[in-house]
């Protein structure tokens, strides 16, 4: 059984998701009331988001991964992060998260031996899935059933909401519309593919919610229609 997948992003006007002026307080504050079992962040945000260069390692306090307490009862969410390339190394800092319950990271087959042993030398969950890639849809039905996630937000870029959105994966997207025009090229979206022809293979929504919060920022929800 497939999780219920929830796609969210802050964008611009123009449906960017860099380049402009986030309200992040806002962004979290949001989700922080929403009923959800695991956020699915990609390893290139995480990285990002971290400062990180793939690979890199830094002071760790191993100790405390190994020992840590896992409670069943944690109703926190877990944070999910495929990574078959094993480029996180940096783990000590994404548990000292206070809003995560533990963390799994999705691989691969093609996944190197020796990651998977950095992993369980930190005692961190993995998912094997897929030959080359991450097997999205097959990562999914194991944390349905090992884990009971049952519901999951992807707080990602395009690349992964691509992924999630050409295979079928996503129920809902929300967005964050912000009043400004980014404009460069360069920028991301919300969604990057090449694989949907725009006449007759796009994806359709149907609108479930708006609304006008602070600032002229608006919230909006639609479900994805498969």
């Amino acid at each position: 059984m497939l999780p219920h997948v929830i796609l969210y992003n802050a964008v611009s006007l123009d449906g960017r998701i860099t380049g402009f002026n986030a309200d992040i307080e806002l962004y979290y504050d949001l989700v922080s009331k929403w009923d959800i079992d695991a956020v699915l962040m990609g390893s290139n945000t995480v990285l990002t988001g971290l400062g990180a260069e793939p690979g890199e390692i830094r002071e760790e306090d191993l100790e405390s991964l190994v020992n840590r307490e896992k409670d069943p009862e944690d109703l926190r969410p877990f944070l999910v992060i495929p990574d078959s390339k094993g480029q996180i190394r940096i783990w000590d800092e994404l548990f000292k998260m206070p809003y995560l319950r533990d963390i799994i990271v999705l691989c691969s087959k093609a996944t190197p031996e020796e990651y998977l042993d950095f992993l369980k030398g930190r005692d961190i969950d993995y998912i094997i899935a897929g030959e080359k890639y991450v097997d999205l849809k097959g990562a999914m039905e194991r944390l349905n059933s090992k884990y009971g996630i049952r519901s999951i937000r992807v707080d990602s870029g395009g690349i992964l909401n691509g992924v999630l959105l050409n295979g079928g994966l996503a129920d809902e997207i929300h967005l964050l519309i912000h009043p400004e025009l980014v404009g460069n090229i360069n920028e991301s979206s919300i969604f990057i593919s090449n694989d949907l022809n725009p006449l007759n293979n796009t994806i359709k929504l149907k609108l479930v919610h708006i609304n006008k919060l602070k600032d002229d920022i608006i919230w909006i929800k639609y479900d994805i229609i498969k």
